[in-house]
């Protein structure tokens, strides 16, 4: 997860944790070691209503699940003290310590624009499509609202497509212009998600022209 200078990368997939909705008989950590297998590496740690103390021994699990790949933990906001990589609401303010990872949501073009000068290393904009997770947000932006939020953020700001991605359109949000995306309720819910993430991870790469 770091490149050759030593910084941490901005990744290609971002697994978003949301146990709520985990299909019945299955944990969220049982979720997070199949979408591992399938070729996931950073996840996001959300469950913000979990008691501070249940939340660290909820880290602590899926690190040592990322730790065999070398994988990343992003805390989002709150995080722990001398979190790694912090996630923020698209109404935080920026941490006073800086960590060495820094994203925020967005959910417009405009978002975008106005964090650029916030020294991010990325944005998720969301939802990109209908999504049961996140239904508050407005109508999907689409590839259209995608590739104008990746315009709007400039070339120094990577963008990764939330909301409603599957391995049927992971490749449209990378053709657009996004970096990468991120799978939240979807993946939680997938019958088999490892599966699912190698799916993700293929349209991504085709559409880029990567290996996969």
């Amino acid at each position: 997860m770091t490149d050759p200078a030593g910084s941490l990368v901005v990744p290609r997939l971002l697994v978003v944790t949301d146990r709520r909705s985990v299909s019945a008989g299955r944990t969220l950590c049982q979720v997070i070691s199949a979408a591992v297998a399938g070729g996931a590496s950073t996840v996001l740690l959300r469950e913000r209503d979990l008691p501070d103390v249940d939340r660290r021994l909820l880290a602590d699990e899926v690190l040592e699940l990322l730790a065999p790949v070398g994988g990343l933990l992003i805390w989002a906001a709150p995080a722990t003290p001398n979190a790694v990589g912090v996630h923020l609401r698209s109404t935080d303010p920026l941490p006073a310590e800086r960590p060495r990872l820094l994203g925020r949501s967005v959910h417009t073009p405009a978002e975008a624009s106005s964090s650029v000068e916030c020294a991010l290393d990325y944005v998720t904009v969301s939802p990109v499509a209908p999504s049961m997770t996140k239904p508050g947000y407005g109508p999907p932006l689409g590839c259209h609202g995608v590739g104008q939020t990746v315009a709007a953020a400039g070339p120094g700001l990577p963008v990764i497509a939330l909301g409603g991605v599957d391995a049927t359109n992971a490749g449209g949000f990378v053709t657009a212009g996004a970096h990468g995306v991120a799978v939240m309720g979807g993946l939680m819910r997938a019958a088999d998600p490892a599966e699912q993430v190698a799916a993700i991870l293929a349209g991504m790469a085709a559409a880029a022209g990567r290996p996969t």
